[in-house]
């Protein structure tokens, strides 16, 4: 019975610990941050915590909580556009910041902590190209790429299409099918030459479990829109 208590007692510890930790972070970033793209918000950072947590319980990993909040909430702490010809230094310019704002903002914050955070940032990056080598780096990288599936990464795409003023899609072949997908000219292309990839490259089976549901949607998505755009859902019928 004791020891029960003794459990219970420590479990609601770690909870109140990592909820200040959590609202530290958001107060900061809310104050701090210049956050006009709307696909690397504040909304974006925490639900990547959130899928991360959850990734990680179900998994049973033994990968720490507090690197993981801190991680996904800077992850995107730099975030240069899709067209910067220094893109894939996004996550390494984040993992330096972060550590600095570690250092210097948050002098409690567990310095044996700190490497474990600048890792899994600099290695989240699908453009960086850096080997996940920590528990922590794989998940993250695992629930980051949760948002660019779904509902969400379809308005993501579209997002981005519009900021890089990017066409939609190739009306004449919108699914790429008698030519090579390329999305630095056609929105849509990017499904293919990204996010269905997605599913085969998490780390983590709940991470493909998720991804892979995820991914479906995107295919009706693309299914649904090709039948728009060619007339086949009926929409065509009976026009001069």
């Amino acid at each position: 019975m004791e020891n029960n208590e003794a459990i219970e007692n420590n479990e609601s510890r770690e909870k109140s610990v990592m909820s200040e930790w959590e609202g530290e972070f958001a107060r900061y970033l809310r104050s701090a941050g210049d956050w006009t793209d709307g696909s690397h918000d504040i909304g974006h950072f925490q639900r990547v915590w959130r899928t991360a947590r959850y990734i990680n319980r179900e998994e049973g990993l033994p990968a720490d909580e507090l690197v993981l909040l801190a991680a996904a909430y800077f992850h995107d702490l730099v975030s240069l556009p899709k067209n910067h010809p220094d893109r894939a230094s996004s996550s390494r310019l984040s993992a330096e910041r972060t550590v600095q704002l570690l250092q210097e903002r948050w002098p409690g914050f567990p310095r044996e902590k700190i490497e474990g955070v600048r890792h899994a940032i600099h290695a989240h990056s699908f453009s960086a190209r850096v080997t996940a080598e920590t528990a922590e780096a794989k998940i993250l990288q695992d629930a980051d790429r949760m948002e660019a599936l779904g509902a969400i990464g379809l308005a993501r795409v579209f997002y981005t299409a519009g900021q890089l003023n990017l066409p939609l899609f190739d009306g004449d072949d919108p699914l790429a099918e008698r030519r090579q997908a390329n999305d630095q000219l056609y929105s849509l292309d990017h499904f293919q030459v990204k996010l269905l990839k997605l599913p085969a490259m998490m780390n983590t089976a709940t991470g493909r479990r998720l991804a892979e549901g995820h991914a479906a949607y995107l295919r009706e998505f693309m299914q649904r829109i090709k039948k728009e755009i060619t007339g086949a859902d009926g929409a065509g019928e009976g026009v001069c």
